[in-house]
């Protein structure tokens, strides 16, 4: 179990740069995590709408616990800056209606959370969701369309371990 939780905080930071915007005579940091292109955008959002209609299955496994490393992705937005970004939530839990988990990684955008904070979202508002049962990841849909941009080896070595390529 806990290789497969290393391998899977290794997935949540697939890109191994942090990026740096000029602000002024100030840079800010972006975290590794944060992905803003290099993947077609309507694969990206075919990936998002099958979570979300696979939603309910991901449910049942969730609540039997025929799996572990259960983790949603939900949309953040920063009112206060305007900016969004998708960021995964893992130790969830799902109860009327809602996935409650902890924010797992350093946000890159917004200010209004930060990495081990409790966090609510509503089952329609995620964008995908993921478990490991037996080795393999299923659910992770958004990880697809990144495949492409990936080096071979890193993305062969996921590809490897989805359940449903």
């Amino acid at each position: 179990m806990y290789r497969n939780l290393l391998f899977i905080l290794a997935i949540f930071c697939l890109v191994g740069v942090v990026e740096a915007e000029p602000t002024g005579d100030k840079e800010v940091q972006k975290s590794d995590t944060f992905i803003e292109d290099g993947f077609d955008e309507q694969e990206m959002e075919k990936a998002i709408a099958k979570a979300r209609a696979t939603t309910d299955q991901f449910i049942k496994v969730l609540g039997e616990k025929k799996g572990e490393n259960f983790a949603v992705k939900a949309h953040i937005e920063d009112e206060k800056n305007g900016e969004g970004e998708h960021i995964w939530l893992t130790d969830v839990s799902f109860k009327d209606g809602k996935f409650i988990g902890r924010i797992n990684n350093e946000p890159a955008v917004v200010g209004n959370v930060k990495m081990g904070q409790q966090w609510t979202v509503a089952k329609d508002e995620i964008s995908d969701w993921l478990y490991m049962n037996k080795g393999k990841m299923y659910g992770n849909y958004t990880l697809r369309p990144l495949l492409k941009a990936m080096p071979e080896a890193q993305a062969k070595q996921l590809r490897a371990i989805l359940a449903d390529p």
